[in-house]
């Protein structure tokens, strides 16, 4: 990384020494990581693993792209026609502002036909595109759509009440959040829907939680 950043650091050292203005040099971000170790993980550690895998890297300022790619070459070695898979790597090609690429991505994502979807994934899904597509009418059909979700019932299932379902997190704990599942991060889309995806989807734009 030092070798890349030299050659500017001395013309711009150069130029000073001239008298003259210099602008400084761009920061490179730093999106190094072991590709190999990373490749060689299994779907659950790759993507689920939040201090490991790929979240890693994308989390580094500047290497939302990097991972976007690590996801890209992950499905490719391993075949992987995952959508949970395709939905990282849209979302952060979108956090890039990289839309056209991302739309695919994020409709691979959808489930098919007959696949049972009881917490309205799918118009989650609808959502997400129609905004990085900037069709504001399919947002807010697709959010009519989410809002209209019935919660959760039967043996089994979470408990709901007061518009909030209790989930059991894999630490262990349980965290409350509103049903349907994702309308926080709708309303976030319709709130911000001028801003760019990565602005948009952040906590800023959602309503407070209760």
């Amino acid at each position: 990384m030092a070798s890349r950043l030299f050659f500017p650091f001395l013309v711009c050292t150069m130029l000073a020494g001239a008298g003259k203005a210099c602008a400084q040099a761009p920061v490179l971000a730093d999106c190094t990581h072991d590709r190999a170790r990373l490749l060689a993980l299994d779907q659950m550690q790759f993507d689920q693993d939040m201090e490991g895998g790929w979240r890693v890297l994308a989390d580094k300022p500047g290497c939302e792209l990097a991972a976007a790619n690590l996801l890209r070459d992950y499905r490719q070695a391993h075949a992987k026609e995952d959508g949970m898979l395709s939905w990282h790597e849209g979302q952060l090609r979108a956090n890039a502002g990289q839309y056209p690429q991302a739309i695919g991505l994020l409709e691979h994502a959808r489930r098919p036909a007959g696949v049972p979807d009881k917490a309205g994934w799918n118009p989650y899904v609808d959502a997400t595109v129609a905004f990085v597509r900037r069709d504001k009418p399919a947002l807010e059909r697709a959010y009519k759509t989410l809002a209209a979700y019935p919660p959760p019932a039967g043996e089994g299932m979470p408990v709901f009440k007061d518009g909030y379902v209790e989930l059991d997190m894999a630490n262990g704990q349980k965290r409350k959040v509103r049903w349907p599942l994702n309308i926080d991060v709708v309303e976030g889309l319709l709130n911000c829907y001028d801003k760019p995806y990565k602005e948009a989807y952040g906590q800023a734009c959602r309503p407070p939680e209760r």
